[in-house]
């Protein structure tokens, strides 16, 4: 899988693009600068640079190398630092209560059992009042096909989205379809998945 997505970054521009994923931007005024936020799977950095510039000290983390090389030469053309990490999500130690807020941007590209343990990972790893910000493509996303797994069983539905995430409170949990343009990779119409959720604060 890593040298598959080493693969897809080696390549002169952006894959996703350099600007911040839309729904990411629009949760502008929730976030508090100051916190510590991860990005996960933050691939070339779009997502965590973006969070950087809100005041947020910033853990990304990926499986890619090329990738991460990328995202620190866009963090120092846009002026902030990130933290960076290279991991196997599949198999990382997640720290505990150690972010305010967890931001997860399309990243479906794990089997239903490992989405599971990571979910669970991801509600651990936000202290107590934590944001989390997840945004993914639905099972008709197949029919699109403007991005995104091509494996149904990756995708969301708000049903699973509010099964893993039952004891958070959900500020906004919301499906629909849209154009976006992330990129040469993300583009066209989407059908896409909104969440924003709080982690009770005891």
């Amino acid at each position: 899988m890593t040298a598959f997505w080493d693969q897809r970054y080696a390549r002169a521009d952006y894959l996703f693009g350099v600007a911040p994923n839309a729904f990411l931007a629009r949760q502008a005024p929730r976030l508090k600068a100051g916190g510590r936020a991860i990005a996960i799977a933050d691939g070339e950095g779009r997502n965590g640079v973006w969070l950087a510039e809100q005041g947020l000290a910033v853990h990304a983390v990926d499986s890619s190398a090329v990738a991460q090389e990328k995202a620190r030469r866009l963090a120092a053309a846009r002026g902030v630092e990130l933290e960076l990490e290279l991991v196997d999500l599949a198999t990382w130690s997640w720290p505990v209560a150690a972010y305010d807020v967890v931001v997860g941007i399309f990243i479906q590209f794990l089997p239903p059992d490992q989405r599971t343990a990571m979910f669970a990972h991801i509600a651990k790893a936000l202290k107590p009042g934590g944001l989390l910000l997840l945004e993914g493509y639905r099972p008709k996303q197949v029919e699109y096909g403007t991005g995104g797994p091509s494996q149904p069983d990756n995708l969301y539905t708000e049903e699973l989205l509010r099964a893993a995430f039952a004891d958070f409170t959900i500020v906004e949990l919301t499906s629909y379809d849209a154009e976006i343009a992330e990129g040469s990779a993300h583009c066209g119409l989407s059908a896409l998945i909104d969440l924003v959720a709080v982690k009770p604060a005891t």
